[in-house]
């Protein structure tokens, strides 16, 4: 019987522009990392947190204040299990990013977890309690991030299912962190006034046609649509030299642009791998011409899911790709 597994878990572009709490993708760059032990005692325990990234270490350790330790009582709760986990983090996605770092602390912990279950479970069966971890960082239960960590490529999340979307592999996407921070609780507060209806209408038939495009491959279609007429204005102040990173982007071909999240991260979508890599250098010089230090990821959006990266009684399975990244 396995007593310990270690998982990745990948960053993620929430909302994707135009599906705000509904769409997002993975991302091969940043990623946690969560070892997790099989204990007697019938509890959770977070026994270490760590990492490279600024404020890691100040983060909650009680279990009920910490989305991974929230997601592993959900889990313990829901199946009745009569054993409990020992969980130690390693932070690699920063705090405040608009990367899903929050949401891939639990789903982390939860792949970790459920490789040490004595009936694994499928990864969908995973997301109720990714939502209710996720819960605990940004106050309700949206799976944009923790969806895609858990499948892989592009997820819808709704209410109570996550459902992977299939996508051209040609697409990829750059995704550029700057030396910012803003927490999500902020990023939603500025969504509160009502909208007008003629904007969701708009918002709706650019849904429409992103997802058709998605199905049918067409990159005409995914451009008409990656256009966030909702979310994006009322973010954009938020984050300095977003206006000019979304610039660089256009004027290298991408087929859209917007915010990744919350903020302050911004992506950009590319019919190419090469597109992309001629675009992620001058995307992350806006930011730091704005006076901001950033990293720039190249990145499939197919990218990989969430997935154990050592077992005792296995081989460990090889590393996720990293993307391409330039900048300090």
């Amino acid at each position: 019987m396995n007593r310990s597994a270690t998982a990745f878990a990948p960053a993620s572009v929430g909302n994707i522009g135009v599906g705000f709490d509904l769409l997002g993708h993975a991302v091969d760059g940043p990623r946690d990392l969560a070892t997790v032990r099989r204990i007697a005692e019938p509890a959770v325990r977070i026994d270490a947190i760590g990492g490279d990234i600024d404020g890691a270490n100040a983060l909650p350790r009680e279990p009920l204040r910490n989305t991974a330790g929230g997601a592993l009582l959900a889990m313990r709760e829901a199946l009745g299990l009569p054993f409990g986990f020992a969980l130690e983090l390693r932070k690699g996605i920063p705090l405040g990013s608009g990367l899903g770092g929050s949401a891939a602390s639990c789903v982390a912990a939860l792949v970790a977890a459920n490789a040490l279950l004595d009936a694994p479970l499928p990864p969908a069966a995973l997301y109720r309690f990714a939502l209710d971890g996720e819960a605990i960082a940004s106050g309700s239960r949206h799976g944009d991030n923790v969806a895609p960590m858990l499948l892989g490529g592009v997820a819808l999340a709704t209410h109570d299912r996550a459902l992977r979307i299939d996508a051209p592999d040609w697409l990829h996407a750059v995704v550029v962190h700057p030396d910012q921070v803003l927490e999500t609780r902020r990023s939603r507060e500025v969504l509160a006034a009502p909208y007008p209806l003629a904007d969701v209408v708009r918002q709706g038939a650019h849904l429409a046609q992103f997802l058709l495009g998605l199905q049918r491959g067409d990159a005409g279609l995914i451009r008409d649509g990656l256009r966030d007429v909702l979310v994006e204005p009322r973010r954009a102040p938020l984050i300095p030299g977003f206006a000019q990173v979304k610039a660089a982007a256009l004027d290298h071909d991408a087929l859209g642009a917007s915010i990744s999240g919350g903020g302050p991260s911004v992506f950009a979508w590319f019919a190419s791998r090469a597109a992309a890599g001629r675009a992620a250098p001058q995307m992350r010089q806006a930011f730091v011409d704005a006076g901001f230090e950033a990293r720039a990821y190249v990145t499939p959006v197919n990218a990989r899911a969430a997935a154990v990266v050592t077992r005792p009684d296995a081989p460990a399975a090889p590393a996720p790709a990293r993307s391409a990244a330039t900048g300090s």
